[in-house]
């Protein structure tokens, strides 16, 4: 797996409105997002991967104690990445 290239996708997935917790998207980077919640607090990274032919999504949130960001997993949709965001506070 590899970040996408610049030629490739790099436009913000347009997240799926989920009851009660809305979120969303800023550029951190090419294929990399800020997730954001409707108070305006960063709650995790949404990160687009290069396989094979199709595009993985990679979900991350900074974990305060350790200063470092933790994997929360890897889905071939950007919706079930964002969920995992929402849902791992």
């Amino acid at each position: 797996m590899r970040l996408l290239d610049d030629d490739r996708q790099t436009d913000a997935p347009a997240p799926t409105p989920a009851p009660g917790v809305p979120v969303r998207l800023a550029p951190a980077a090419p294929s990399l997002w800020r997730v954001i919640d409707r108070g305006g607090r960063v709650i995790g990274h949404l990160q687009a991967l290069a396989e094979g032919s199709g595009i993985r999504y990679r979900a991350r949130r900074f974990h305060a104690t350790t200063r470092a960001f933790l994997e929360l997993g890897e889905f071939w949709s950007a919706d079930d990445a964002i969920d995992c965001i929402r849902f791992a506070r």
